[in-house]
């Protein structure tokens, strides 16, 4: 991560492995009563940073506080990593008997399956299961048999999950099932978060989920909101796209995050569970969308379905929008679904947060 500040323009440039956003503040250190904090920590199999506008450090640090500790609290009812959560108690149970779970949970896994029904199936949270067989659970990936693959794919299928809204209750049709929260988990922790800091009073806040979500609250002084630079998949120091975010959300699935190569094909930890393998010819998808977990849910899907049927599917969905980048020729293609923001057709169309800050 790159923090630095321009005295001269007062430029802050803050460039992430998946995102990067600049907040050009003329206030910043001068006429603004609040200056701009950061903090990171490691969470949920990643690192989330918050970067907020405080009156000092005290209140900043109670502030992100209270935001680390509600991801705590989230990675510890979601985490499939650890046996004390509530998502592993479900797995462990749920196969033999109807088991009881919280409401938040809950709630979670009624929202999940809404995006399944919607999706026809491309976005499922019980992909658990292929993970395990195609190697990229606490691993880089393998190719899986054939009696391995068809084991997997027995156990996969949102359909195969009864919940019961009277009592509460979830109920696993197959043994061996797994629910796993990769796809919907941080987008829901961000949004937490976000709650955090609305109650604790912050009126202008970004915060980042690692290589997975951001949401922008608010805008930093005199600006209209949070400038994000979304870089290339195959060049990280140029940018797919710019744009202004305020009080929404912005997630990105790529193929090379967790991948490995065989005889000549690349093979991601994305699964499409229709097919029960790695999807193909998609190097990235990015959705911008109200909230963290509905664009965390829907770029995971969006990266499934391809432009195409994932346009189809945003028709039914108010103030969503996507871009696309596939690999189904020699250089990629971008696609777009109303998106907001300048799209940048060729590496040399946006400059990016690095580039931009050489030249002030």
């Amino acid at each position: 991560m790159l923090l630095r500040s321009n005295t001269q323009n007062s430029i802050i440039s803050i460039a992430l492995l998946w995102f990067a956003f600049m907040v050009c503040d003329s206030a910043l250190g001068q006429s603004s009563e609040e200056q701009l904090f950061s903090k990171s920590r490691a969470a949920m199999g990643t690192t989330f940073t918050i970067y907020l506008y405080s009156p000092d450090q005290v209140k900043a640090d109670e502030e992100f506080e209270a935001a680390f500790d509600e991801v705590e609290r989230v990675e510890e009812a979601l985490s499939n990593y650890r046996a004390s959560s509530e998502l592993s108690r479900i797995n462990r149970l749920a196969a033999t008997t109807s088991t009881t779970t919280d409401p938040e949970v809950f709630k979670l896994l009624q929202t999940s399956f809404d995006y399944s029904r919607r999706s026809d199936g491309a976005f499922d949270i019980t992909v658990g299961p292929l993970m395990r067989a195609w190697g990229f659970f606490r691993k880089n990936g393998q190719y899986p048999t054939h009696a391995e693959l068809s084991r997997a794919r027995a156990r996969v299928g949102w359909n195969k999950v009864k919940l019961d809204a009277n009592h509460r209750t979830v109920t696993f049709d197959v043994p061996g099932m797994e629910l796993d929260m990769g796809g919907i988990g941080k987008g829901y922790a961000v949004d937490r978060v976000i709650d955090v800091l609305r109650d604790a009073g912050v009126k202008a806040a970004l915060v980042d989920a690692g290589s997975s979500t951001l949401y922008a609250l608010g805008a930093p002084p005199d600006k209209d909101g949070w400038k994000i630079l979304v870089p290339r998949p195959a060049d990280r120091s140029h940018a797919v796209s710019e744009i202004v975010l305020r009080d929404t959300s912005l997630s990105t699935s790529g193929s090379y995050e967790k991948f490995f190569r065989l005889k000549g094909r690349t093979y991601c930890h994305i699964m499409d569970p229709r097919t029960g393998e790695p999807v193909q010819e998609m190097l990235q998808a990015t959705v911008i969308a109200p909230t963290g977990t509905a664009s965390d849910a829907l770029s995971t899907t969006m990266f499934v379905m391809g432009p195409a049927k994932g346009g189809k599917l945003l028709e039914s969905m108010p103030n969503t929008s996507a871009i696309w980048i596939t690999s189904n020729t020699n250089e990629p293609h971008i696609e777009q679904w109303h998106w907001p923001g300048r799209l940048c057709r060729t590496a040399d169309d946006c400059v990016t947060a690095r580039e931009e800050n050489k030249t002030r």
